[in-house]
C-alpha cells in the first residue's frame, strides 16, 4: 500500500461532505480513499467523446423523426383533402 504524504484541500459544502461520507460509508471505504479512486476513474476526454457521439446520435434520430411527422401531416393533408372531394360530390 502506498504511504500518503501529500494533501489536497478541497472545500465542499456540508451537504457535499454528508453526500460523500455516506458514498464512502456504503462503498465501506475511507472519504480519502472514495475520493482517490473517484479522482483516478474520472476521464474527461472519455466522457466528452461519449457524450459527443451521444449528441450525435440525438440529432440524427431527431433529424428522422422530424421527417416521418411532416411524411405523416403530409399524408394526413392529402387524405383530408380526398376525402373532402369525395364529401362534396355527395348529395345530402
Amino acid at each position: 500500500m502506498a504511504a500518503y504524504s501529500e494533501r489536497i484541500p478541497v472545500l465542499v459544502t456540508s451537504q457535499e461532505k454528508a453526500l460523500i461520507a455516506k458514498m464512502a460509508q456504503d462503498a465501506h471505504m475511507s472519504m480519502g480513499e472514495f475520493l482517490r479512486r473517484a479522482a483516478s476513474s474520472f476521464r474527461p476526454s472519455e466522457d466528452e467523446q461519449m457524450l459527443e457521439g451521444m449528441i450525435d446520435q440525438m440529432l440524427k434520430t431527431t433529424a428522422q423523426a422530424n421527417a416521418a411527422i411532416d411524411d405523416a401531416l403530409s399524408f394526413v393533408e392529402a387524405s383530408n383533402k380526398r376525402i373532402t372531394g369525395l364529401e362534396s360530390g355527395r348529395m345530402y
